[in-house]
């Protein structure tokens, strides 16, 4: 049996980020974590391809709020205590620069995610806070005026408990059984399954600015396209993703896709081919891309409007001039299913949003109860977002955990 002032469930980004800061608030708490693998901050070592995605660089709480296909409204009151700005300073002031890519990405300037790792187990040593590694947690209780917590080798007893142990089952069906709602996890964040031959041998290419929308739904979205070798990617999917995670589950994720690859109508780009049949009339229609499109995208989508190659722009008709712009502009592939983002692997689901006090992120249902991260039912599009709610929930319940 152990005693501590706050115990920390869960040896991740959240979890790590609301020890040092309490402790670093009041140096006199004790305060562990506890982590039930072998090693700690393994999302944080494999984020960001391995640079860590810090967060994102939006300065105003109500635009980066935003970016949360759950928890958008709860957010913008705890953005306005701690957000980007803080989230850069926080660790530029514990030694790690920071710089902000042309997307609006931050990462470390070492480019590796082992900069903040680094930094973390630094300023835990620093407050003496005890890592506990393989404690996996087999229950949670109150006994009086403190939190119980029996995990696979002895029982910890505290006076305030947070819980930062992202999306785990096992941790939820807990929290339910003590009476918490929780919303079912599905996931988050994935790329498209498609089996066209207009995206066959050509992964790799991306179309700068299009807009997609899944046929049925009111789910839309624009931006970047990245062609992969199991079908479609990059932020104009992936944010589809997020905002649609429970409308494409309940729909098993088989659903269409429109695209428009040139962010124009259909009669705009009609008129643009015309001119083009005049004034390329010589030239082969599958060598002369328009619009600014990649030219192997472009080849594939003159033979998907069946204009065979040999054919130059004087030789088409209008309806072969209609077929092409009906492909640049209300292209329809069939998704039959999701993969994973990368390393990333984020949910929706968690604590219900209603039973949480947002300015301390303590439970409305039980005192001295804590949570921050995935946890709860918010989540953010791919970006750093995920990683920024979850140093503000962090950094929120550490003001109280302090105490």
């Amino acid at each position: 049996m152990e005693q501590y002032d706050v115990l920390v469930v869960g040896g991740g980004a959240a979890g790590f980020f609301a020890a040092i800061n309490t402790a670093e608030r009041n140096p006199a708490l004790s305060v562990a974590i506890l982590e039930r693998g072998t090693s700690v901050l393994n999302k944080v070592k494999v984020s960001g391809g391995g640079r860590c995605n810090v967060t994102h660089a939006e300065f105003i709480p109500n635009e980066l709020a935003s970016y949360y296909p759950r928890g958008q409204k709860e957010l913008k009151g705890p953005f306005h205590s701690f957000m980007t700005g803080d989230t850069m300073a926080w660790f530029e002031s514990r030694g790690v620069p920071l710089k902000i890519e042309d997307d609006g990405r931050v990462f470390p300037e070492s480019n590796s995610s082992q900069s903040i790792i680094d930094c973390f187990l630094k300023q835990s040593q620093k407050y003496d806070i005890k890592l506990k590694k393989n404690h996996a947690v087999r229950s949670i209780g109150q006994t009086g005026d403190s939190w119980a917590v029996e995990t696979t080798k002895e029982v910890f007893y505290c006076k305030k408990l947070m819980i930062a142990t992202g999306s785990n089952p096992k941790i939820w069906q807990m929290l339910q059984s003590l009476g918490h709602n929780i919303s079912p996890a599905v996931p988050s964040l994935f790329t498209f399954d498609i089996d066209d031959p207009r995206l066959k041998d050509i992964p790799g290419v991306v179309a700068k600015d299009v807009a997609v929308e899944v046929m049925g739904t009111s789910l839309h979205s624009e931006g970047p396209l990245l062609i992969t070798h199991s079908g479609l990617s990059a932020p104009s999917i992936l944010k589809l993703s997020a905002f649609g995670a429970i409308e494409l589950a309940q729909l098993n994720y088989k659903f269409e896709i429109k695209i428009n690859f040139i962010q124009q109508d259909a009669a705009s780009c009609l008129e643009v081919l015309m001119k083009n049949k005049l004034e390329l009339s010589k030239k082969l229609v599958r060598n002369t891309p328009l619009f600014e499109l990649p030219k192997r995208l472009w080849v594939k989508l003159v033979q998907a409007a069946a204009i065979a190659d040999e054919l130059r722009w004087a030789d088409l008709n209008k309806l072969q001039l209609q077929s092409l712009s009906k492909q640049l502009t209300k292209a329809v592939f069939q998704v039959h299913g999701k993969s994973t983002f990368k390393e990333e692997f984020v949910t929706a689901g968690g604590i219900d949003l209603k039973e949480i006090n947002f300015k301390t992120y303590e439970s409305k249902l039980f005192k001295n109860l804590f949570f921050a991260g995935e946890i709860i039912n918010i989540d953010g599009v791919t970006g750093g977002f995920n990683f920024q709610n979850a140093w503000t929930g962090a950094y929120l319940a550490a003001q109280e955990l302090s105490k």
